[in-house]
């Protein structure tokens, strides 16, 4: 076995394809025995929609998505909504489809890959030497040269390494419940909006109240600790009239505030990603993405060294450590603005903030960073044309290979064929050469020697 992933939530599921797609023998091990239909994280951001169409993956995911309006994304719920658009993206908006249908669909993709899911298979020992790791799930003693821990907030793998998780404690507990209703008021919305129009605050209450399709809402409350049926209805009729009756509760889970992150993502042969190395606060639904961005960032990598082809895991490291560090610095100055009853004077700093989002240019630069579209060295879709006609650059990176894209007919460097394909396209009077890796970031465009840009990434030139 080549790799074994511990978690089969979003960021498990994407790590998988991505190997399976790299030709990587992984099996995916899950605690539960099925998987929980919540709509917990139901937002995909633009770099993640982005991300998932580079692999053919967003179609069957975005046929599923939610009646919703076409506004942009918020930051901290001000009622100014954000513009992705001047991000030169496909997908301006967020796309409203419940985690679990990304589950779903992903999980769909890799087991046609061959990827196995084992459900009902919980982690219980971990060890590691310099060959490889032995873990211990079901009951069963599992050997693979590298495990990744994909397994959630309250990582098993983490703690059975004992490993730190520093951070700050959090200020609120909430809940978050799929509910079924029985009558409605003139309040409950019918479609996705924009998250200040959905918010509602009447006495000690605050919460939200979304359609999901299928008869169904998810309704968010503050509240310490899950609630039962009677509070959980007793909030919504406070919130949404006496007229909004539940006929079902179908779950409920807790989430709060707090904010950790690992100072490592490697040890040895183990590594984390998604929420098992960063956790933070749900605002903007910032952990789905960044689980499946961090997936994606490792995929390759985590091949390649499996392969013995390239020596680029430790810049999973260096790419994404930050990358979480900024989601966790901007959900925790979100939480400023966001939390009920806020005092005067932060009353007044949403107020000013407001008009400063007005701004093209503050609310380019928050869009950029709540879609992840900021992201260095991110490449907008653009049309080439090749011999065979006109494409979409999207579309020449479904595999695990890297792209050359040539606009001038030169000679290059052989030894990479195997790792790199090299596309000759009409000149667009803008680039000369493009090399981009296997995760749709570019790493070279000329100007110095490719054959460096080639070995640190794709690794020795073969023969």
């Amino acid at each position: 076995m080549d790799v074994l992933i511990a978690g089969a939530g979003p960021t498990g599921l994407m790590l998988a394809y991505e190997l399976a797609l790299a030709g990587v023998d992984v099996t995916v091990l899950e605690r539960l025995d099925t998987r929980i239909e919540q709509t917990k994280g139901s937002s995909l951001q633009a770099r993640t929609a982005e991300v998932l169409d580079l692999r053919g993956l967003l179609g069957p995911i975005r046929a599923r998505e939610l009646p919703r309006e076409e506004v942009g994304g918020h930051f901290a719920g001000l009622p100014v909504p954000l513009d992705a658009s001047p991000w030169n993206t496909p997908h301006p908006y967020p796309i409203s489809v419940p985690q679990w249908i990304v589950e779903e669909e992903l999980e769909r993709a890799a087991a046609a890959r061959g990827v196995q899911v084992r459900r009902g298979a919980e982690v219980s020992a971990v060890s590691q030497d310099s060959d490889g790791v032995t873990v211990t799930a079901d009951g069963e003693l599992l050997r693979a040269r590298y495990l990744v821990a994909c397994d959630g907030a309250h990582s098993t793998v983490r703690k059975l390494l004992d490993v730190p998780f520093p951070g700050r404690s959090g200020t609120f507990r909430a809940v978050l419940t799929d509910v079924r209703l029985s009558s409605v008021s003139d309040e409950v919305p019918t479609s996705v909006g924009h998250f200040s129009t959905m918010t509602k605050q009447a006495g000690e209450y605050w919460g939200m109240l979304v359609p999901v399709g299928e008869g169904k809402y998810r309704f968010t409350f503050g509240r310490d600790g899950v609630a039962s049926a009677d509070e959980t209805a007793e909030a919504l009729s406070v919130l949404y009239g006496e007229e909004t009756l539940i006929a079902e509760v179908l779950n409920s889970s807790e989430f709060g505030d707090a904010t950790r992150q690992l100072e490592s993502y490697r040890y040895g042969r183990i590594l984390f990603a998604g929420d098992a190395a960063h956790i933070h606060p749900p605002f903007g639904g910032q952990g789905l993405n960044l689980g499946i961005q961090d997936a994606f960032n490792l995929g390759w990598k985590l091949a390649a060294a499996a392969r013995g082809t390239a020596d680029v895991l430790d810049t999973y490291q260096v790419e994404r450590h930050p990358a979480a560090a900024r989601v966790l610095r901007h959900t925790a100055a979100q939480r400023v603005f966001a939390l009920p009853g806020p005092s005067e004077d932060v009353v007044e700093l949403r107020e000013i903030f407001t008009d400063l989002m007005r701004l093209p240019d503050t609310n380019r630069y928050l869009a950029g960073m709540m879609s992840g579209l900021d992201v260095a060295d991110r490449i907008a879709d653009f049309e080439l044309v090749t011999g065979e006609g006109p494409v979409w650059l999207s579309t020449l990176l479904h595999s695990d290979r890297g792209l050359l894209l040539d606009f001038e007919g030169r000679t290059w460097p052989d030894g990479w064929a195997e790792r790199v394909d090299v596309l000759q396209v009409k000149p667009d009077g803008e680039h000369d050469a493009l090399l981009i890796r296997p995760d749709g970031l570019l790493c070279w465009s000329g100007g110095t020697d490719v054959t460096v840009a080639l070995t640190q990434w794709f690794g020795v030139r073969a023969g």
